[in-house]
């Protein structure tokens, strides 16, 4: 049976639903019609006090020092001494940058002291120069996880599975706290796509695939990250600045093609793919990250009509958009270090991780000649300058900064702990193998069982994740440690093999197997059929189903995957996404007490439909918002096995 009905997807453009629109003609393609979006207000970024300081700075200010403002270089590519030259407003530490000392395994105090020197240097009073705080930005999607040692949540997609806006927001918070204690005040999530495909590579990225979740989960996400808006005092202390990404379609691209094209209509535009952006403009975000991706054949990084008539006219939105590593580059006309272009079209600040010197070179050429004018740079300027300020970086108190003790502290880990156990799925327990009881012997198999970063997947420490071993999380716990600790404190035993070849006839066996990490454009896959390690792990659920040891699989995943040879091999079977540092809140759920009284059930429901084939769409195997709980039993549809489904796993 279902543990939980499909959910009813509806408009939820700010309460006011779809205006009924007709346009005569034919139209170009992707060009956007701003009547046709709700009319919205910028929540929170405009005040009088706050203009008057801006507009007497940027008096003080030299052209170079306006263009510096609007280019953000890498860390890996620049120094504290490249800022007396260059007066870049924004820096970034990429997904496989290291802090200064360029150690990739540095532990937070190198981060706190890369972002002191860089800050040391833009506040230095000097001759011609204005001193002017920078803005730090980190891919923190899934707690600060490029830092060792932070707290890393589950990825979105198991987050969507919880159902709980609440706990994100309690997420968020915790997030900016260990964002701003190394010295970095802006994060580059939430990410608010809404995955149609999920052969896309970032399909984990998004909470589900229907709108009115990602909708309130937008908002939370923002409202935990930046706290609730504050008008003039700007946002509280040991909070950090939202980006709403990536605006806009990227979850809608055709066959699910990473930085591919969205061939939808705007009325699908506006009542799918921009449900997320809508909720966090309402909720305050202070920055929007334009998308790699097209609409209609168009890049976004040089879509005017969305970027400047829809996002900064018709939505109100007073914030700075940024656009996504050298995503400038792609534009037509445009090279990394020379585009016009997509700066007439709306985008505030480049991301120009390598590119920085001759785009800053180029920009200030341009803005001469009068290529760009000079009221679309102090437009820009006047944007994150306005971030800037009320994100309190003027001020010269930081409380929050060098307290590392908050990365990985026992109450941040609680709350992962608690995200991975409401995230969990259960989509099979044939005999109720579930619970286990915490007196029997049990046997803990498949390689992901003891691998942090397998569990954690990408975005984790570097961009693509996966190259980290156990001691470089310092505050985690594998999936295994997790079941050990709670099978021997309730009087079991445990084996450990990661190849099932046990030692002594277990009662049950847990078999945790799954993907391996990936993150953009190398996640991209052509069928939904799981395979890598596929066959692998396949033989090993056989051979203890031929042992007729009960078989509970916990899969390990960033999207819904075709495992019907895995499920029939199994007796349990567990979605568990990718749970993140704290793997003992997966034996929170599995494992119960001496006679298998549980603590805790399983309330996670699919915020994804599951596969009943390889290919993409089709029928359901498992709809959105199906999930088992304890004491709950169904019996699995029948689903012939695509032929070309069982040549793949003859080849591997």
């Amino acid at each position: 049976m279902k543990a939980a009905a499909r959910a009813t997807s509806t408009l939820v453009a700010c309460g006011c639903g779809l205006l009924a629109f007709s346009l005569a003609g034919a139209q170009p393609r992707g060009l956007a019609h701003p009547p046709l979006w709700p009319r919205m207000h910028g929540a929170g970024l405009l005040d009088a006090r706050t203009e008057e300081f801006i507009s007497a700075l940027m008096v003080r200010m030299s052209l170079e020092e306006k263009v510096g403002q609007v280019i953000q270089a890498d860390i890996s590519s620049i120094t504290p001494a490249d800022l007396r030259r260059y007066p870049l407003g924004a820096v970034l530490a990429g997904g496989d940058t290291a802090p200064l000392d360029r150690d990739t395994h540095a532990p937070a105090q190198s981060w706190l002291e890369t972002t002191r020197a860089l800050h040391a240097v833009a506040m230095q009073g000097r001759p011609g120069h204005v001193p002017i705080p920078l803005l730090i930005g980190i891919d923190a999607v899934h707690g600060n996880s490029h830092i060792r040692g932070a707290t890393v949540f589950p990825h979105n997609i198991g987050l969507g599975a919880m159902h709980d806006p609440e706990l994100v927001r309690r997420i968020g918070e915790v997030t900016a706290h260990e964002t701003v204690a190394v010295g970095i005040d802006w994060v580059f999530a939430p990410t608010v796509a809404l995955p149609q495909d999920a052969r896309w590579g970032r399909s984990y990225e998004g909470y589900g695939q229907e709108p009115e979740l990602v909708h309130r989960y937008a908002a939370e996400l923002v409202r935990g990250l930046q706290g609730e808006p504050q008008g003039a005092q700007g946002i509280a202390s040991g909070h950090v600045a939202a980006t709403a990404k990536h605006f806009i379609g990227d979850g809608a691209t055709r066959e699910g093609i990473d930085e591919g094209d969205a061939e939808i209509s705007e009325g699908e535009l506006i009542g799918t793919q921009a449900q997320g952006f809508l909720a966090a403009l309402e909720a305050g975000v202070m920055t929007v990250m334009a998308s790699y991706s097209s609409w209609q054949g168009q890049k976004m990084h040089a879509n005017a009509s969305l970027l400047t008539g829809v996002l900064k006219g018709q939505l109100g939105f007073d914030g700075l958009v940024v656009g996504d590593w050298n995503g400038h580059a792609q534009v037509r006309s445009c090279s990394a270090g020379s585009c016009a272009a997509a700066f007439d079209a709306g985008l505030d600040m480049f991301m120009a991780p390598d590119s920085w010197r001759s785009l800053f070179d180029n920009t200030v050429a341009q803005v001469r000649s009068g290529r760009i004018p000079e009221p679309r740079l102090d437009d820009a300027v006047r944007r994150i300058l306005r971030v800037k300020a009320k994100l309190g970086l003027f001020e010269s108190m930081r409380p929050w900064e060098g307290r590392l003790e908050l990365l990985g502290a026992d109450a941040h880990r609680a709350l992962a702990r608690e995200a991975v156990r409401k995230s969990l799925v259960l989509l099979k327990n044939d005999g109720h193998v579930l619970p286990i009881r915490a007196a029997a012997h049990v046997l803990v198999a498949g390689v992901g069982a003891d691998d942090i970063g397998q569990q954690c997947g990408g975005w984790t420490l570097s961009w693509q994740g996966g190259v980290a071993h156990n001691s470089d999380f310092p505050h985690a716990e594998s999936v295994y440690a997790g079941i050990a600790a709670a099978i021997e404190a309730g009087g079991g035993s445990v084996e450990w093999a990661p190849d099932a070849r046990y030692a002594h006839e277990p009662d049950v066996a847990v078999v945790v197997f799954g993907e391996q990490p990936y993150a953009e454009t190398r996640g991209d896959r052509r069928t939904l059929a799981f395979e890598g390690r596929a066959a692998r792990d396949l033989k090993l659920l056989q051979r203890l189903q031929r042992a007729h040891v009960p078989v509970v699989s916990v899969f390990l995943s960033g999207r819904p995957l075709w495992v019907k040879r895995e499920l029939d091999a199994s007796d349990a079977f567990v979605a568990a996404w990718l749970p993140g540092s704290e793997g003992a809140g997966v034996a929170d759920v599995l494992i119960g007490d001496a006679n298998g009284r549980v603590s805790h059930d399983f309330s996670g429901t699919l915020s994804f439909s599951w596969p009943s084939t390889p290919r993409s769409g089709g029928k359901a195997l498992f709809p959105i918002g199906y999930g088992l709980r304890y004491g709950e039993q169904a019996e699995l549809p029948s689903t012939p096995e695509p032929r070309a489904s069982r040549d793949v796993i003859q080849r591997e």
